[in-house]
């Protein structure tokens, strides 16, 4: 949060950037500033409001830029002071009640609070020579903004899930409405919510940057996603270092989230990318199998062999009944077919199963071996694209992504091979079998002239007694042809086009 009334000038002997066991931090006498400058800790009263909170600004900006607030949900006026029992630092109250504590889950034997240049304020061991050794550290537990350095996601390990909540005002720094995090599941992905019902999908990372972002549509932030059996998490950074960033959720439209560039010319914060950047994000717009399209106003289109569920409601722009497949898949069939998409936001991937060691052929089989299984990708686009994501049950949340998606996944999606032969398919595959006819007929003459001419001395009847016609099936004859190459055909007769082999 930002406020315009506050100029951060403190006594200079006050700055030092730790305290130990029995030094604190006390409303209105002390505070930390980090090594730097950049950062300071110390009590605020935001906006308007008159209550006390315990929290990190950035310490060179004119106006109170508040990055992490201790007690959010509960005001209080004290001290920050070392409990020499438990070894954590606590927030004392007026009543010398516990308003907050750091809560280490190990005892420091020299315990020390430090603001470091990043503005994380970690709790360390001064006995201990590793200095990313924390014991607790505020990255851990942000607030409503993220910071470079700072993960969003989940500790696999610990359950440790951390994550943005908006403030509810400017006046009130408990958590609002608006949340952003790492939804964990087999794909994992960023989702906003809007209190219990998803709001924003960035879409899943498919090893050069998130699905729904456009490509190369934010040079000056660098986007990374980290997974193994540890950890789960996206980070944010700028590309030049100089540049000061951050990215903080809002309570109040139109957007939600944003992240703000420090301009050093105007001394303010503008904005570089807002979300959601269109209406096309809002999640779930064109329901299942529907895809939203930016055409001046947003619209909701069916997938190519699909149809509205709802077509009297569709045509109200009221998509939320989504669509259906036009040749419903009556049961399982190992011949139903996928057909590609590209160009696509990934669907929502809460069921979802992974393989990051198949290829997609393998993807493939694994999908059409299983009723419920819809659809199917490569995990990542990199080195010809790897790994295999399914999809089961419907495919919600799709858009064409802005700028055409060049790093984007393609997306196959199961149909009945029936839905095939009604757009057209039933015409190649006839002339594919008209071929394979000819084909065949043109290699039984061949091989019977062949036969006559080495049975010199022998008689018709006998002759046609001891023929025996070969048989071929399609896929000998498309190898024998070269997939019926035209540098293969020989001519055409009456039944259609003649091949050699």
């Amino acid at each position: 949060m930002t406020f315009s009334t506050f100029t951060s000038i403190f006594p200079s002997a006050a700055a030092v950037d730790a305290i130990a066991q029995s030094e604190s931090v006390r409303d209105d006498k002390s505070f930390l500033v980090s090594k730097d400058g950049s950062f300071a800790l110390g009590f605020f009263s935001p906006g308007k409001s008159k209550n006390r909170y315990l929290g990190i600004w950035y310490n060179k900006t004119p106006a109170q830029t508040v990055v992490w607030v201790a007690n959010r949900s509960k005001d209080s006026s004290g001290v920050l002071a070392l409990n020499k029992t438990t070894g954590d630092f606590q927030l004392l109250g007026r009543e010398k009640t516990v308003v907050w504590s750091t809560n280490s889950s190990r005892k420091a034997q020299s315990p020390l609070l430090f603001l470091m240049d990043s503005g994380n304020l970690v709790l360390k061991d001064k006995t201990d020579e590793n200095p990313e050794n924390f014991l607790w550290q505020s990255f851990d537990f942000p607030c409503d903004t993220l910071l470079a350095g700072m993960k969003l996601g989940w500790n696999r390990r610990t359950g440790l899930n951390r994550r943005l909540s908006a403030w509810k005002s400017p006046d009130d720094p408990s958590p609002g409405s608006f949340s952003w995090e790492m939804e964990l599941h087999a794909y994992p992905e960023p989702v906003m919510w809007n209190g219990t019902k998803k709001y924003l999908r960035s879409g899943p990372w498919n090893g050069v940057q998130y699905s729904g972002k456009p490509t190369k549509a934010l040079p000056l932030l660098n986007f990374s996603f980290f997974s193994n059996e540890d950890e789960v998490y996206l980070m944010i950074d700028t590309v030049n270092k100089s540049v000061i960033a951050r990215t903080v959720l809002y309570d109040t439209a139109p957007f939600h989230r944003q992240t703000l560039l420090w301009s050093e010319p105007d001394k303010n914060w503008t904005l570089y990318v807002g979300y959601p950047r269109d209406q096309c994000e809002s999640y779930g717009l064109c329901g299942a199998y529907g895809a939203c399209f930016v055409s001046g106003s947003p619209v909701c289109q069916c997938l190519d062999r699909f149809r509205p569920k709802s077509p009297e409601r569709w045509k109200l722009n009221d998509w939320s009944s989504g669509c259906e497949r036009r040749k419903a898949l009556k049961y399982c069939r190992n011949d139903d077919r996928f057909v590609r998409y590209k160009g696509l936001k990934l669907p929502d991937t809460t069921h979802t199963w992974v393989d990051n060691s198949m290829n997609i052929e393998e993807c493939r089989a694994k999908c059409l071996s299983n009723c419920s299984c819809m659809a199917y990708a490569n995990t990542e686009v990199r080195d010809g694209g790897k790994g295999c994501v399914v999809w089961f049950g419907d495919l919600i949340d799709i858009r064409q992504i802005p700028g055409g998606g060049m790093d984007s996944q393609d997306l196959f999606i199961r149909v009945s091979a029936s839905e095939l032969r009604a757009k057209g398919e039933e015409w190649k595959m006839g002339v594919i079998v008209a071929a394979a006819i000819s084909v065949l007929l043109g290699m039984v003459v061949v091989y019977y002239y062949s036969t006559c001419k080495s049975s010199e001395g022998k008689d018709n009847e006998g002759q046609l007694e001891d023929l025996e016609l070969p048989l071929f099936d399609l896929p000998t004859i498309a190898v024998a042809t070269d997939n019926f190459s035209l540098n293969n055909k020989l001519g055409e007769g009456g039944f259609g086009p003649v091949y050699r082999n």
